[in-house]
């Protein structure tokens, strides 16, 4: 099995995309530290399987897709918001679909361009299929009114249906942000304020609301992970049908 295999069972692969920058003596490094160190047995997991996460450390959980554990496991509780087109989002718009989750402001400046140029890519992607979406949460829903993602949708090539600029209660998304997705608190930086970190995560949800991958929505190569894992989710919903 190959280094890449192996650090994907071992869960570093997530580790790795969180990085802010690639840097790829620190990576190789880290590579070469762990094939040193022995750990090249066969794993019990197949490499193409995708962990669970219930906390902010983002500790990967490898279980079944029908393990009795996952029926008190962690997910994105019931929300509901409102999106561009003034329509009501909630987690019953994904039910049965994979959704990879954010936040933005659409006066942003700095990180959120780059991060949209991003989504794009998961976007123009999956564009046929049906299954997977995109959700974005305003962190700035006083002046992220409907009349102004819809413009910041139409600008920006966002695809109503598939792509979700979802805006509502400041208190009600900030919750969610914190204490569902965990968004505030990238690589163990704790928050220590009341206000929301505004963060470069991406967070895979799949059809049961439970967080399966973390990325880094500045770094290519970490959405492309990203891309690579809602195929691996999306063949796991397929194998879930057949049985």
């Amino acid at each position: 099995m190959d280094l890449e295999k192996q650090i994907i069972v071992l869960g570093l692969k997530t580790r790795l995309s969180r990085l802010n920058t690639t840097n790829l003596k620190q990576i190789l490094l880290f590579s070469i530290l762990f094939f040193v160190g022995g750990i090249l047995s066969s794993p019990a997991h197949a490499s193409d399987s995708l962990p669970y996460y219930n906390s902010a450390e983002f500790t990967p959980h490898w279980l079944e897709s029908n393990s009795t554990k996952l029926k008190d496991f962690h997910r994105i509780p019931p929300f509901s918001f409102t999106d561009q087109d003034g329509g009501e989002v909630s987690e019953k718009t994904f039910v049965n679909k994979i959704y990879v989750a954010g936040f933005f402001f659409s006066t942003c400046p700095g990180i959120c361009p780059f991060i949209r140029t991003k989504l794009n890519k998961v976007q123009e992607k999956f564009l046929e299929d049906a299954d997977v979406k995109i959700l974005q949460h305003s962190i700035r829903p006083s002046t992220d009114k409907v009349a102004t993602l819809k413009k910041y949708a139409n600008d920006n090539g966002i695809i109503s249906g598939k792509w979700h600029l979802a805006t509502g209660d400041r208190e009600t998304i900030y919750s969610l942000a914190k204490s569902a997705y965990f968004a505030s608190e990238d690589l163990g930086n704790i928050q220590k304020t009341d206000d929301f970190l505004h963060t470069e995560s991406l967070l895979l949800i799949d059809q049961n609301r439970h967080i399966r991958g973390i990325y880094n929505g500045l770094n290519s190569a970490s959405v492309t992970y990203l891309i690579s894992d809602i195929e691996a989710l999306k063949a796991e919903m397929q194998t879930m049908e057949n049985e």
